[in-house]
């Protein structure tokens, strides 16, 4: 069914669907026909950009559209009530990340799935990225010996990005534990084959200006044997993308000279309420919105998240936003990676592999749900818990 175009409903058109925009507009296998949001100048915009229809609640985008799937960008907090609403309308489901707020939503979430017999994707994330997926492959090789040990490290200014009073709220999924310990967890799971079986974690709440945990530090042992230490800074000053040839997370170029700008866009705003206008005047529809894009984006790389090292018995090995470098015994081996046409196409591969081809998910709602674990792990380890045993996690390509 390679010819065959998956029919796509977006819920949320904010942020996340922002980021997606390329992907959503450009992928082959793609026609996007709808959208719901609860913005008026949103459902203008999208109509205008894709002719296709704009509603207000995933609930009537799913009765009177012609969709195959629904992809849910909403605030995290409404996951988990969409995903069902679509699953109960015989939709399936592509959810970005966090899952949900709770195991049980979480499960809701598969089980809503699972009785209807729709597929349940989590993404994106940076787990689908090409020089992790080649990475992988690597290590599944067995060329250099077993995956020991992995580091991940990144910072950036995300705290001081314009936002919402609930993406400053943890109790709403606000802060970098649920919104990016999400990514740096499920590359660490690919990696290492997924079942974590305990996390000791500390966490950082550094500005009282903005109420959320903007850091983390968290040790995750595997079943395997294998160790990740994975280090996130919200309240970076220094970019970790200068480790990165100056590739920016979604592979555009980077200028160093546009150092702090997160900090300056914020500083002359006296409120919350002032911010999250800024934010949503930026936004899609918003008068400051940037244009529908005319072509691909030119001249990316391919995303990342931050530095990985994963130690092998026989190597280190490097994926970076070009390549993936091995640093062997006795040589280093450059693995080039062809630049893609299309930004994150990989989760829409996934996607539509699933639904029109038959193809086995890696990202599926159990996937989801064991990375959501892990993120809730590190808040309760970093809350005096200690080290957090998990119980949901499974094998990559499990969906048990």
């Amino acid at each position: 069914m390679a010819d065959r175009k998956l029919k796509l409903g977006v819920v949320g058109l904010g942020r996340g669907f922002t980021v997606l925009l390329p992907t959503l507009a450009f992928h082959p296998r793609l026609e996007i026909v709808a959208a719901a949001d609860a913005r008026p100048e949103a459902r203008e915009r999208f109509a205008a950009d894709f002719g296709g229809q704009a509603l207000e609640s995933v609930e009537a985008m799913c009765a009177g559209a012609d969709i195959d799937a629904v992809y849910i960008a909403t605030p995290h907090f409404c996951h988990a009530d969409h995903a069902v609403a679509a699953a109960q309308a015989g939709k399936h489901v592509l959810v970005e990340k966090p899952m949900a707020l709770s195991i049980a939503d979480c499960t809701r979430m598969i089980d809503a799935a699972a009785t209807a017999k729709t597929h349940l994707l989590v993404g994106p994330s940076h787990s689908y990225d090409a020089p992790i997926v080649k990475a992988r492959q690597i290590i599944e090789s067995g060329e250099f010996g077993p995956l020991h040990m992995i580091t991940g490290l990144n910072y950036t200014d995300f705290i001081y990005r314009p936002r919402r009073p609930d993406e400053l709220d943890s109790s709403q999924g606000g802060g970098v534990v649920y919104s990016q310990a999400a990514h740096q967890i499920d590359v660490a799971r690919y990696l290492a084959g997924g079942m974590i079986e305990t996390i000791y974690a500390t966490t950082g709440n550094y500005d009282p200006k903005r109420p959320t945990e903007g850091a983390y530090s968290a040790m995750l042992k595997f079943a395997s044997g294998a160790v990740a230490n994975l280090t996130f800074s919200g309240y970076g000053h220094f970019d970790s993308d200068e480790f990165c040839n100056w590739r920016g997370e979604t592979g555009g170029q980077k200028n160093p000279a546009n150092y702090g700008t997160a900090r300056r866009s914020i500083r002359d705003l006296a409120t919350m309420e002032d911010e999250g206008q800024f934010k949503a005047d930026r936004g899609y529809g918003g008068p400051s919105a940037a244009p529908f894009p005319t072509q691909p984006p030119q001249g990316l790389s391919h995303e990342h998240f931050g530095l990985f090292m994963l130690s092998c018995r026989d190597a280190d090995i490097r994926p970076m936003p070009e390549s993936v470098r091995v640093y062997a015994n006795d040589e280093i081996i450059e693995h080039p990676l062809d630049p893609p046409t299309v930004p994150r196409a990989e989760v829409i591969d996934e996607l539509s592999a699933a639904i029109l081809d038959g193809v086995a998910s890696v990202h599926t709602g159990e996937w989801g749900r064991a990375t959501f674990e892990a993120c809730e792990a590190v808040y309760r380890s970093a809350e005096g818990g200690g080290e957090v045993r998990l119980s949901h996690q499974v094998v990559v390509g499990s969906n048990k």
